[in-house]
């Protein structure tokens, strides 16, 4: 059994518009720590975020599957690597980042899962959920980080 998850949390005296607290957290490549690492980040954010639908629905579904694919595709469920989970918010913003120690991929050449060829692929699905329950979304130049924002006025 793992050990739990512990989260640093830090108030930015450096920030840039709403984005006035950060929450960092690292994750061992184990899927079983998924549900603990989500629930950690929502607990943060449900109390100042101004719309609490927006954490307990997009943010869990997006922050589940991006950590996920880092754990199973980035890292390969390797043992000895992990998930690095980067947070900044405020009221009406929210960006995480979620970085694996895997090679990375090229994001602009996945397979569209609502294509009849691939719907009955048993992948391919994450990242499409996740851009559909964001506002935006980003990769580093690697492909091992990916940055999902989300805004509320």
């Amino acid at each position: 059994m793992s050990a739990p998850l512990r989260a640093h949390l830090a108030r930015r005296e450096d920030a840039a518009g709403d984005l006035d607290a950060e929450l960092r957290l690292f994750v061992p490549s184990d899927v079983g720590m998924v549900g603990e690492a989500v629930e950690l980040v929502a607990r943060h954010l449900e109390a100042s975020f101004v719309d609490r639908h927006t954490i307990r629905f997009n943010l869990r579904v997006a922050l589940s599957e991006a950590l996920a694919n880092a754990i199973l595709y980035g890292n390969c469920a390797d043992c000895h690597k992990g998930v690095s989970v980067r947070v900044l918010f405020g009221r009406h913003a929210i960006e995480m980042e979620v970085t694996d120690e895997g090679g990375g991929f090229d994001y602009r050449y996945l397979p569209d899962p609502t294509l009849p060829a691939n719907r009955m692929r048993p992948y391919g699905r994450g990242l499409f959920l996740i851009r559909h329950l964001v506002d935006e979304v980003r990769f580093n130049d690697t492909g091992n980080s990916i940055c999902m924002i989300l805004r509320r006025t």
